[in-house]
């Protein structure tokens, strides 16, 4: 702490800073917040409910507002629209729910306290119209042809008489045959948040709670509903007076949810990936520190042949641009059989012209005389190698080893070529592909576990950066 405080007061002459100084630390803190700011509201959006970022909702902080549940129920005299109060968390959130968190509830247990319209409501929320359909017809031996009702085409269904089976039943297994099958006036009831307000009454001017479908300040007049269900009515509230309140919520399960294989609609375990990451930047780190660092050995500290040749050819790949030879990388992977294996994503990126080129220019400042007294001392070209050349480059090594674990990491094509078909073998980058599907976006799970696959890169740069400025600072000195 001392020396960042003794850096961040430095000035460039006499006690009083100068036009130079401050423009120099404009210059660090523009940089810094560059750097920072968009990590930062990467970090505050992954604890960011899925709710709160469907509705690009521009707070800084995540936090929702107090709710209520209001339900819509259908049937002879039309829809009724009313309240429902203190309701549990996962009955809110029950399509969020995992198939492992529902299945923990007890259902029939929670709607046996509730009857009327909040059953109806209740229980078409918790999708338990189908088990309970399927009990009515086991029990009345009913025809098999009802539970298939609801997919059959307008044609199929003219073939059968659903009415008929309907009014030979009790008023309240009508209405639930009838909602099951969508005919008459009965329309599946439907249960939604909305925002808890509290204003003055419009009526009495006594402080009372509201239902408010959308809130915006802008607006001078916000339409509500009664949460104490007194009336139906919408009545419209000064938007000056409402209050409301809008606790800081960080969603947790963002991030244990996809670590524990419990994320909806999501068919990979993160943990696997990050495990995955994890094998294939370590093992092609080990090879490419070895392959790279022979070849180096063999360009700057022998002489035969072609030399040049092959120097200049390690460099002109370095001009190739990787998109190019997706193709030929492809067909490889295939034809070795290393296809939907890791093997497949470590061995095509073992060897790197930019490894040769770094390691071949720090080798060439090694002083000859210490290679020749090894072999005087008949020392194997191996151990030349392994006893003298390695621990002397080490300083370019771990340079080339920080750089192969950042790019192998964050390696998102090569994966993609060599292991898209299996599930079981995807890297970190292929599983955050796979929360943004086609008819399910799953945004809240992808911000946090982009924040979980920054965390190793950024430890191993934090950490070890003053190697990568001594490698590379002393590459190509003599």
């Amino acid at each position: 702490m001392t020396a960042i405080v003794t850096f961040l007061t430095r000035k460039a002459g006499g006690r009083r800073a100068n036009w130079l100084d401050w423009m120099t630390y404009a210059y660090l803190f523009t940089g810094f917040l560059v750097i920072v700011l968009p990590v930062m509201w990467l970090a505050l959006n992954s604890l960011k409910s899925a709710s709160q970022l469907e509705k690009q909702d521009l707070s800084l902080l995540p936090s929702s507002f107090e709710s209520v549940a209001r339900a819509t129920v259908s049937g002879p005299d039309g829809k009724q629209i009313f309240f429902i109060q203190e309701l549990p968390d996962w009955v809110l959130n029950w399509n969020d729910l995992s198939d492992a968190q529902q299945a923990s509830h007890d259902i029939p247990a929670f709607l046996a306290d509730w009857s009327g319209r909040e059953l109806y409501a209740l229980r078409s929320q918790l999708g338990y119209v189908p088990t309970l359909v399927r009990d009515l017809v086991a029990a009345q031996d009913l025809p098999d042809w009802l539970l298939r009702y609801p997919s059959m085409s307008a044609t199929a269904k003219q073939d059968f008489d659903a009415d008929a089976v309907i009014a030979a039943l009790n008023a309240e297994d009508q209405r639930l045959l009838s909602e099951f099958l969508g005919v008459g006036s009965y329309e599946p009831s439907r249960l939604t948040l909305q925002i808890l307000a509290r204003a003055p009454d419009p009526v009495t001017g006594e402080e009372t709670q509201f239902g408010v479908s959308n809130f915006k300040a802008t607006r001078e007049f916000t339409p509500a509903r009664y949460v104490d269900n007194r009336s139906e009515e919408v009545v419209r509230l000064n938007t000056a007076e409402i209050t409301m309140r809008r606790p800081i919520d960080p969603s947790w399960n963002n991030f244990s949810d996809p670590l524990t294989g419990n994320a909806f609609g999501v068919n990979v375990n993160f943990a696997t990936c990050f495990t995955n990451s994890v094998l294939v930047t370590l093992i092609a780190t080990v090879l490419t520190l070895l392959i790279n660092s022979m070849a180096a050995f063999s360009l700057a500290k022998y002489k035969f042949r072609g030399q040049v040749a092959f120097f200049i050819v390690i460099l002109a790949t370095l001009m190739v641009p990787p998109t190019i030879t997706l193709v030929g990388v492809f067909k490889a992977v295939n034809a070795t059989g290393l296809s939907g294996s890791i093997w497949g994503v470590i061995i095509p990126g073992a060897a790197t012209p930019t490894g040769v080129f770094l390691l071949r220019q720090y080798m060439l400042s090694i002083p000859d005389e210490l290679i020749e007294a090894a072999r005087m001392d008949a020392a194997s070209e191996w151990k030349v190698y392994w006893r003298i050349v390695l621990p002397l480059a080490m300083p370019a090594l771990a340079a080339l080893g920080i750089l192969s674990i950042i790019w192998r990491w964050n390696d998102l094509i090569l994966p993609l070529v060599a292991i898209a078909t299996t599930k079981e073998a995807y890297t970190i980058q292929l599983c955050l592909l796979e929360f943004r599907g086609e008819h399910l976006s799953q945004e809240h799970y992808r911000l946090a576990m982009t924040m979980v696959s920054l965390v190793p890169s950024t430890l191993v740069f934090v950490f070890l950066q003053k190697y990568i400025t001594t490698g590379i600072a002393n590459t190509g000195l003599k």
